[in-house]
């Protein structure tokens, strides 16, 4: 039975490969098609990767494709962090109890629905122009989407589980740690990951708007100068390292919720 099921996980595997590397190139063959139209408004790929490494050589800000791609993930990591520890807070105190739901909630259902692009006006006037207000932004783009599934998941854990907990007479905060937090741990996962994607869309924004590194940099310095390939560059990078950023956290989710992997099978 093992031997017949790593078989046709095998087969999967090798069918998924396949029909991402069609997917792939279709895309290149359709970037090709439009571009060679007008190649001034949608540039073709050769001309980016001729771009590409004229800007390794000629690095833009003095800060070569990594060192963009590097200064926004610093930015994202910051403020994911801080997003991650409070929202998941959080979302266990509005989960976990009526008093502070009944407190925090309206605060979320609020502030919830407002974009986070639409705090960075207030944020620079109040912050300025510096590192502080794009952590800020992007901890707002990912602390309400983390808080709101941790407690969502915190209030949708079965009632068995914690009727268990009190035959066996554990504490209030034993309970929650040991019985309730790991139920909703898939539910905070997913809040992870949807705050991640969206910390890395947030600052690839807030860096367009004031910035002097980035990537979201790169593309603002591209539209400025009517550069497109540059413009395409940025689109690029940011598109590959949030795909790889996915894979990543697949993997760590796979590692802390083993069991929803085997449940899928």
């Amino acid at each position: 039975m093992e031997s017949k099921a790593m078989k046709i996980k095998t087969k999967q595997n090798i069918r998924d490969a396949v029909l991402t590397f069609i997917s792939i190139s279709a895309l290149l063959i359709l970037w090709v098609a439009v571009s060679s139209n007008n190649s001034q408004i949608f540039p073709t790929p050769a001309a980016v990767w001729e771009r590409l490494i004229k800007m390794i050589e000629k690095p833009i800000g003095k800060t070569s494709v990594l060192g963009h791609i590097a200064i926004s993930m610093r930015r994202v990591l910051i403020g994911l962090s801080f997003a991650t520890v409070l929202g998941i807070l959080t979302g266990l105190g509005m989960g976990w109890s009526k008093k502070i739901n009944a407190i925090i909630s309206p605060i979320f259902t609020c502030l919830r629905p407002i974009p986070p692009i639409a705090w960075i006006p207030i944020i620079i006037l109040w912050f300025g122009v510096g590192e502080l207000p794009k952590v800020i932004i992007i901890f707002i783009g990912s602390y309400f989407i983390i808080g709101q599934n941790t407690a969502a998941g915190i209030s949708m854990v079965d009632p068995m589980y914690i009727n268990v907990g009190r035959i066996y007479k554990a504490s209030s905060w034993q309970m929650l740690m040991h019985i309730v937090f790991p139920a909703a741990l898939p539910a905070i996962m997913a809040g992870l990951k949807i705050g991640l994607s969206s910390a890395w869309m947030v600052v690839v924004a807030a860096e367009m708007l004031a910035s002097k590194s980035g990537l979201g940099f790169l593309i603002t310095r591209g539209s400025d100068n009517l550069d497109t390939p540059l413009v395409m560059i940025g689109m690029i990078c940011i598109g590959i390292v949030g795909a790889l950023l996915s894979v990543v956290f697949g993997i760590i989710e796979r590692r802390l919720c083993p069991w929803r992997e085997e449940e899928n099978q």
